[in-house]
This record gives C-alpha cells, structure tokens and sequence, in this order.
C-alpha cells in the first residue's frame, strides 16, 4: 500500500516493504521539512513516480512484485520519470549489484546499515541542489 504525507517542499519517494525501517526514515525526513510519499512495493512506486513527479526517490532492491532493478530501469525508459535522481538504498552491498544499479542511472548507492536518516537528507539535498540551474 502506497502513502501519501505532504509537509515540506522537496518530495521524497521512499520505496520500502519494511515497515519499521520506512517509518524511520520517513519520520525523520518529515520533520526536517521534506514531504514523503512512500511505496512498499514496485508496481506503488511506478504509479506513484508518475502521479506524483517527485524530486528524489530512494529505492529498495529487495521488493515484492516488481523488483527495484526493474523499477529503475522502467523508470528510465519512461520520459516522465527519466531525469528523477534515484537512490539505490538497499541491505544488498555485491559489487555487481551495485555496478548494475548505477549502470541502470541511479545517482547513488546507498546501504541501509551504514545509512542514517540524516545521511538521507544530506544526499537529497545535495542531489537537488546538483539539478538546479546555476
């Protein structure tokens, strides 16, 4: 199931099917002024990537349905969705999977053990800031 909760400005994607982990991150991310929709599964985060033209979506690999290497490749391939920077954020840490990530067009990788709420709001800031015109 797919939510919706709008505070702040920069919109935030937040793909998951952990439900303690998303809640962190989206409560943290919430009370520092972003707003955060959040999805649990890839066939969510394609409809709500499209309907919702978020600035930033942080991505898990590991979902049911679809899984998250598909999502961004669909992600890519449609014009709507192409040019949102993604997050991989995911507990796979394999070389390969990182490799095909970013060759896939996500901007980072990140790895749930060694990423703290906060470090999700310095990489969106800095990704935002990196779109904007100079």
């Amino acid at each position: 199931m797919a939510t919706a909760e709008v505070t702040g400005t920069l919109r935030v994607l937040l793909v998951d099917d952990d439900d303690q982990l998303t809640d962190m991150y989206r409560i943290y991310l919430i009370a520092h002024g972003y707003s955060v929709i959040t999805a649990r599964c890839g066939e969510d985060a394609l409809a709500l990537a499209l309907e919702e033209s978020p600035d930033v979506i942080f991505l898990d690999l590991g979902l049911p349905g679809i899984g998250g290497l598909e999502v961004l490749e669909r992600l890519r391939a449609h014009a709507a969705t192409a040019a949102i920077p993604v997050v991989v954020l995911s507990n796979y840490s394999e070389p390969q999977l990182v490799a095909q990530s970013l060759r896939l067009g996500a901007r980072e990788f990140l790895v749930k053990a060694h990423t703290t709420p906060a470090d999700l709001t310095a990489t969106t800031l800095r990704l935002i800031s990196e779109e904007l015109p100079a």
